[in-house]
């Protein structure tokens, strides 16, 4: 029997609908929600034949304690669909573009990272299984919609997928605040894969020594370090720049 779990947030709802609307059973609406945003949510639901239940704040509120959930949660069947790297890679039509985090356990840094990543073009974001966030119900509301549409990679080994990676002529680069190459001055191929660090600890040593290349994010401030999804924004824009 499928299960059931529930999303919340307009992006992230809006998002399961356009995307997999046959996963959605019903959404509920706070039925204050008279403005733009929920209009155009009913009007996606009834497009999609998905049934519309108009509640009260109170009700969302009970069945996420805490969440900001904006007036509008989603019943929705099964877990988000498991992907697969070699899955992911073996569709693409263009050079691969890929975000890796290493280390990065705050579910409100990885769904930030999810949404840099899916704005930015990234075909797919790759973790480790240990040392890792899951997606979780803050990672998805953080992502706002980009945990449905961004593919999220866990490996068992990341070092040895990294290998993998370079086995089909993608480009590893590490960040790291002491590299010699300057991200802006730096050259590397089309296709990439960009390695990200928690803030403070950074990438693992086998991580690190698996990279083909490290480059810096040149600081002109007094901070040291930047937020990885800050870092993952910066990184990747200069990377989609460069891929025209």
């Amino acid at each position: 029997m499928s299960s059931t779990r529930f999303i919340y947030g307009f992006h992230a709802v809006t998002a399961k609908l356009r995307h997999d609307p046959d996963a959605v059973k019903e959404i509920l609406i706070d039925a204050d929600r008279q403005d733009a945003r929920a209009r155009d949510l009913l009007k996606h639901a009834e497009l999609q034949s998905v049934k519309v239940v108009m509640t009260d704040s109170k009700r969302l509120d009970g069945m996420l304690p805490g969440a900001r959930h904006q007036g509008v949660v989603a019943r929705v069947v099964g877990g988000r669909q498991v992907a697969h790297l070699d899955d992911v890679l073996d569709t693409l039509d263009e050079p691969a573009f890929l975000l890796v985090l290493d280390g990065i356990t705050d579910p409100r840094n990885l769904g930030a990272c999810l949404r840099v990543a899916d704005a930015a073009g990234v075909h797919a974001v790759v973790a480790p299984k240990d040392r890792a966030a899951g997606l979780t119900e803050v990672a998805m509301k953080t992502a706002s919609g980009a945990a449905e549409t961004v593919p999220y990679v866990m490996v068992t080994n990341l070092a040895r997928t990294l290998r993998e990676l370079k086995e089909r002529d993608i480009w590893v680069v590490g960040t790291a605040g002491e590299a010699q190459d300057d991200l802006y001055t730096a050259q590397w191929p089309v296709a990439t894969a960009w390695v990200l660090g928690a803030e403070g600890e950074g990438m693992r040593r086998l991580t690190r020594e698996t990279c083909d290349q490290l480059v810096r994010i040149p600081m002109h401030g007094s901070v040291e370090s930047l937020n990885v999804s800050v870092a993952a924004g910066v990184c990747l824009y200069e990377a989609r720049r460069r891929r025209g």
